[in-house]
């Protein structure tokens, strides 16, 4: 009872800041009925997390009477422990048949305890763990606490058995736990498709705020959401929980996503949460085991990018580091395996083979205008060609290239990152006689390259940043004009956007390799649309086929392709001015 308490305390230490009275009467399904089979609710403790490490928190799960280990059962996540009356209310729609048999597990945030509580407090990992943007709590849940769920028992002997399909697992919580059940669903739509929100913490606390921005630049997931708020929530230093709520929906409306939403007069509490929830999870649950659907965006840049009803598909796996895609004049797509020191060829039929052997560690690939394929390699300090029959011939040496790419004139821009930040990294451009020479210097670690459409200027993406940088390019081959130009999202795990290869399409769209996946920028610099990968890595990306309107995407062992409604520019072929950009 001791953790009830202290959920009880914090909620109506936040309700303090609104003294409205507030009264919701009982949902009909949150009262025990005559007749209806009771589930059991099993305490537990857990403390073996790796990703919370020297965390202690106590967990329960309910079991509902229908359950039988020969089935297993749909989940349902909550944080800050049993709360909205959910065991009653579980019971009664299992039995009306309104939701299907499921299993809660109730968690509460994990604490690291003082070695000496009469002097020091322990630490509360609330915020940490739930405030946060990033998977570590879905992967927390996933790898962790479901599994030790699965080896508890009923006390009758029922082995407990959970569906690991994501349209069988619903998630959810209130404030703080509400954006963390969003957090997970958002980051592993995979294993949880439904969230139910109660006075979320879409506010500024650890960055939550962006969500509203994110839901609307990411291509649609599929998730279904609940949300409920009031009028008297918080409205503090970190933001205004009820205008944030509001701006939750709109987002989510806006990126076609199936939303709904109680809105009240209540305070920072949980009294309105527990009225609604029956209906929410009804809402929640309804039509089951039909899937949430995906719905069609406002974002017009999607839009323009995306068809309909086309994902990506999987073009080969089993690479150490797949790298360097590129498209020649045919659109047949080469990418490298860097750590294996090997070249690929999508050929017909969508069939991968082996191009090159002992190619070094490249992870630059770029067509000239002659046909012939430029190789950048990091350790061995050479660019080599490639002909089409996968003759080899140096270009130059002497300096170490990640990224290159290649224009219609002939000149060679390329990349060569410094592994000491004592040393500056450098920008080379190799000129069709094999002349070289350093055009900037300065960025902390320059990565992907390429050019605008028209040729007239070059980006280059720091990996140790959020920036892509342009610059102007001179009549003879070098630099001006150098900006901080592509703003790029960042994700909570790490310090930077991990901007790597990148393209540009025939309009001017700027395609950008993160961490968070494909950013994908106006000609103003701004991140309007963001495509991840299936497996949530992306280290370069091209357009191939035979019209350029394919998209391939190197992602660590995998390799994905993806047909779209627009066209790649190829920086060999003759260059185009497109539209101007709206500002």
């Amino acid at each position: 009872m001791k953790a009830f308490l202290i959920v009880s305390l914090f909620l109506v230490s936040f309700s303090l800041y609104s003294q409205v009275p507030e009264e919701y009467p009982v949902h009909p399904d949150a009262k025990v009925k005559e007749g209806t089979p009771k589930g059991e609710i099993l305490k537990f403790t857990f403390e073996n997390s790796k990703f919370f490490p020297g965390t202690w928190r106590e967990y329960w799960v309910y079991v509902p009477a229908q359950y039988t280990p020969s089935q297993p059962a749909c989940v349902y996540v909550n944080q800050d422990g049993v709360q909205w009356q959910a065991p009653t209310v579980f019971d009664n729609l299992i039995h009306q048949k309104e939701m299907p048999v499921t299993i809660g597990v109730f968690v509460m945030h994990g604490r690291v305890k003082a070695e000496q509580p009469e002097n020091a407090l322990d630490r509360f990992n609330r915020s940490f763990e739930y405030d946060g943007l990033g998977d570590t709590y879905a992967r927390f849940l996933l790898e962790e606490l479901l599994p030790e769920v699965e080896t508890k028992k009923t006390s009758d002997g029922r082995a407990i058995r959970l569906s690991k399909n994501g349209n069988d697992r619903a998630i959810g919580g209130s404030s703080s736990g509400a954006v963390c059940a969003f957090t997970a669903a958002w980051e592993r739509p995979d294993a949880f498709s439904r969230v139910f929100s109660a006075i979320g913490t879409y506010v500024g606390l650890r960055g939550a705020d962006r969500y509203a921005t994110l839901v609307r630049k990411y291509e649609p997931k599929p998730l279904r959401i609940f949300l409920q708020d009031g009028t008297n929530d918080l409205n503090i230093y970190a933001g205004d929980w009820w205008m944030a709520n509001q701006t939750m929906e709109r987002a989510l409306i806006f990126s076609g996503y199936e939303v709904q939403h109680i809105w009240g007069e209540g305070a920072h509490n949980g009294k309105h949460g527990t009225a609604i929830f029956a209906d929410a999870m009804r809402f929640l649950w309804k039509d089951w085991p039909q899937t949430p659907k995906v719905g069609q965006t406002k974002n017009p840049m999607l839009n323009d990018i995306l068809l309909p009803n086309e994902d990506w598909q999987l073009v080969g796996e089993g690479y150490k580091f797949a790298e360097g895609s590129t498209a020649n004049a045919k659109g047949e797509v080469f990418f490298a395996d860097g750590d294996a020191a090997t070249l690929w060829k999508v050929g017909d039929n969508n069939q991968v083979g082996l191009f090159a052997k002992n190619s070094g560690n490249s992870y630059g690939l770029a067509f000239n205008p002659d046909g012939k394929m430029y190789s950048s390699t990091l350790t061995t300090k050479v660019i080599n060609a490639y002909d089409a029959g996968g003759k080899r011939t140096k270009i130059t040496e002497g300096f170490a290239g990640n990224d290159l790419v290649v224009a219609s004139n002939g000149n060679t821009y390329v990349t060569s990152p410094s592994p000491d930040p004592k040393v500056p990294s450098k920008v080379w451009l190799v000129r069709p006689n094999g002349q070289k020479l350093v055009v900037d210097e300065g960025l902390k670690f320059p990565n992907g390259i390429t050019l605008s459409p028209d040729q007239t200027l070059l980006y280059v993406s720091d990996t140790r940043s959020h920036w892509v940088y342009s610059y102007s390019i001179l009549p003879d081959g070098t630099l001006a004009n150098k900006q901080k130009y592509y703003w790029l999202h960042a994700p909570d795990t790490a310090d930077d956007a991990g901007a790597d290869g990148m393209k540009t399409d025939r309009d001017g769209r700027l395609y950008v390799a993160t961490r968070l996946g494909i950013q994908v920028c106006d000609q103003a610099g701004r991140v309007n649309a963001i495509i991840p990968t299936p497996n949530g890595d992306v280290s370069n990306l091209c357009f191939g086929g035979e019209n350029f309107d394919v998209l391939y995407a190197t992602c660590g062992d995998k390799v994905y392709k993806r047909k779209v409604k627009v066209k790649g520019a190829n920086a060999w072929g003759q260059p185009n001015k497109p539209a101007p950009p709206r500002l």
